[in-house]
């Protein structure tokens, strides 16, 4: 399956410039990686909650990805182009064992054996202030970017960025459709509620406006965002970030609010959403401990565009402790292991703990979650640009599917420019 956006003339042109400017910064400041990323990923579910009753999900995928940024060309008003191009390979998979999020699921059942996709991106340059057309990849609170799988997800529209004013990062955009991270093409945005899409309803576009200020020496940042999911939900957001040296400790508090109700025709119905969380931490050489509290508040869960993450303090691959009414606490401790003397390696272990979900079914939701996460970056030498990371999730819940999780990623990254 191959598909180039509709965006791809314009960057096209952009290239044939660019091609002119080679003496330019168009050029000299160009950038070039390849990273091939091999991915198992195995879940197995017990005590099956909901219509499909499939017992497992478990694939094998090898994927590649290659992005290509270039400078701008000299003047006022400089102009450049990024490219990114994304292959997956089918490894290992069964229609019995489909829906990992690897791999495309075709009519039949079975997985795809391949899928591809080309996107570019013309970006043009004033002072501080960048505007881009096309193959967009954002990483917003209210439109977290998500690279979880074999293949990352992007989207397509135009996005204006500007650091103008000392201090202030503003940006807006407009996307008007979604590729996958295991799709090809281009589709429409759908919301999610929880861990629910919802699938009864697509939207036009999703437009966003915000921005951050940070002070004090870069230490604290201030958030203030809005989405709009078209026809279907809007969001607002306000966070705060603060780091505080103390002697040998580092201390952290991440801090926010979101606020949603149902926005134009309302597809999906009426949406009333608030949620706060808070993510507490202390750093001492190589250890870091936190502790964090989830509450989510209204009528409905939490929601966001479909399968996208958001910055939540108790999201975590597995359950997302976002439904409606729930409470949550997490406590995590992760190592550093160049502490030791082995640059590279890290560790994360959390538990999580969610109740007072208020289920629809007449009787309380809980759930609890245990991650382990394991991850090894060559720092140098001919293997340097290799990652290992190995993933290991339990979580259990009296209204959702219990899931026992293994994830093993291992990635190689050239420099080509």
């Amino acid at each position: 399956m191959n598909n180039f956006p509709r965006y791809g003339l314009l960057s096209l042109c952009a290239l044939s410039f660019g091609a002119s400017a080679a003496e330019s910064g168009f050029i000299k400041d160009a950038s070039a990686t390849l990273q091939a990323r091999n991915y198992y990923f195995s879940r197995d579910f017990s005590g099956i909650v909901g219509a499909n009753q499939q017992s497992k999900a478990e694939e094998w995928g090898q994927g590649f990805i290659f992005n290509f940024k270039s400078g701008y060309t000299p003047g006022t008003l400089g102009f450049g182009v990024d490219a990114i191009g994304l292959l997956g390979l089918k490894l290992d998979s069964s229609p019995d064992r489909t829906g990992t999020g690897l791999l495309p699921v075709q009519d039949d059942g079975r997985a795809a054996d391949d899928y591809s996709r080309v996107g570019a991106t013309l970006k043009m340059r004033y002072s501080k202030t960048e505007l881009k057309v096309g193959e967009l990849q954002t990483n917003l609170p209210i439109l977290q970017y998500n690279d979880s799988r074999l293949l990352p997800p992007t989207y397509q529209g135009v996005s204006l960025t500007s650091a103008e004013i000392s201090g202030f990062t503003l940006q807006a955009g407009h996307l008007s459709s979604t590729s996958l991270r295991n799709e090809a093409g281009d589709e429409k945005m759908i919301a999610m509620l929880g861990h629910l899409p919802q699938r009864q309803s697509d939207s036009d576009a999703f437009n966003y406006a915000g921005g951050d200020y940070s002070f004090n020496a870069n230490r604290t940042t201030a958030s203030l965002w809005y989405g709009r999911l078209e026809d279907i939900y809007q969001q607002g957001f306000v966070g705060l970030k603060h780091s505080q040296p103390m002697g040998d400790w580092t201390l952290g508090a991440n801090l926010g609010y979101f606020t949603a109700n149902e926005q134009g025709e309302a597809r999906i119905g009426d949406i009333d959403n608030q949620a706060f969380y808070s993510l507490l931490s202390a750093k001492h050489g190589g250890h870091t401990f936190s502790v964090g509290y989830q509450a989510i508040y209204g009528e409905n869960a939490f929601p966001r565009v479909f399968p996208n993450i958001s910055p939540l303090g108790n999201e975590v691959p597995t359950y997302e402790f976002a439904y409606t009414d729930e409470r949550s606490w997490q406590v995590r401790y992760d190592y550093d292991f160049v502490a030791m003397g082995i640059p590279g390696l890290t560790a994360t272990v959390r538990y999580l703990k969610g109740d007072n979900v208020d289920t629809g079914r007449g009787f309380e939701g809980k759930e609890h979650e245990r991650d382990f996460d394991l991850g090894y970056a060559v720092q140098s030498g001919v293997f340097k640009g290799l990652g290992i990371r190995l993933r290991n999730a339990m979580a259990r819940s009296n209204y959702r599917s219990d899931i026992d999780e293994n994830r093993v990623i291992l990635s190689y990254t050239w420099t080509l420019l």
